[in-house]
């Protein structure tokens, strides 16, 4: 399963990138607000430091809007993945994009059959948003499961990217469920390498080498 951080933050991306794990970014509005700085001159500078798919999210929610957006975008960097909205639009800005060779990815899929549509034109990747699922009493990993098997039974070959992960425990499902992706928080990323028997045995391990022969 590829790792994407999900953040626009250049020094989060950098210190995840030096962990040799990183395989991509991906960014949306909000994030970059967080940032205070221009969207495509971020990007630009992702693009630097991470040399898989960064995605970068459309402003725009009208197909003319998407494509003049995202045909913008994708001249930063070859590495750039457009990021459309799974609607009417982003559906048909998906496949003027694929017949254009512009990679895409369709964001904010909460239902199997957006995902099965967003294959069908030609979508590199799909996003469905997991822990927003779950925040409204739903199963999100259902999804994941779902769209897994309907890909899989039809030989689509769009990536289901998991999205809106939470916690550790949202990762070890998605590998289970067979997702091609999941992007996540740095503080994830972090959390994947933690365990409390980890910190208390190395520290008896320390403890024990330095009773026997001291420092």
């Amino acid at each position: 399963m590829d790792l994407y951080i999900d953040t626009a933050n250049l020094d989060e991306i950098k210190e995840a990138n030096d962990l040799g794990v990183l395989d991509g970014v991906t960014t949306n509005p909000s994030l970059i607000a967080k940032e205070k700085t221009d969207y495509g001159k971020r990007l630009a500078e992702i693009c630097k430091v991470v040399k898989g798919p960064v995605s970068a999210e459309v402003i725009a929610i009208d197909f003319e809007g998407m494509m003049k957006e995202g045909k913008e975008r994708a001249k930063i960097a070859p590495n750039i993945v457009v990021k459309l909205p799974s609607t009417v639009d982003g559906l048909k800005a998906c496949k003027a994009m694929s017949d254009a060779d512009i990679k895409t990815n369709l964001t904010l899929c909460f239902q199997p059959l957006q995902a099965l549509m967003v294959a069908k034109v030609g979508a590199f990747l799909v996003s469905p948003f997991i822990g927003r699922i779950d925040d409204i009493g739903e199963d999100g990993m259902l999804l994941i499961q779902q769209i897994r098997q309907i890909y899989d039974n039809y030989g689509f070959k769009t990536k289901v990217l998991a999205a809106s992960i939470r916690h550790p425990k949202h990762m070890v499902e998605c590998a289970l469920a067979g997702a091609d992706v999941a992007t996540v928080p740095f503080n994830v990323i972090k959390q994947m390498m933690q365990h409390p028997l980890t910190d208390t045995g190395l520290k008896k391990f320390v403890e024990d080498y330095k009773k026997a022969f001291g420092g």
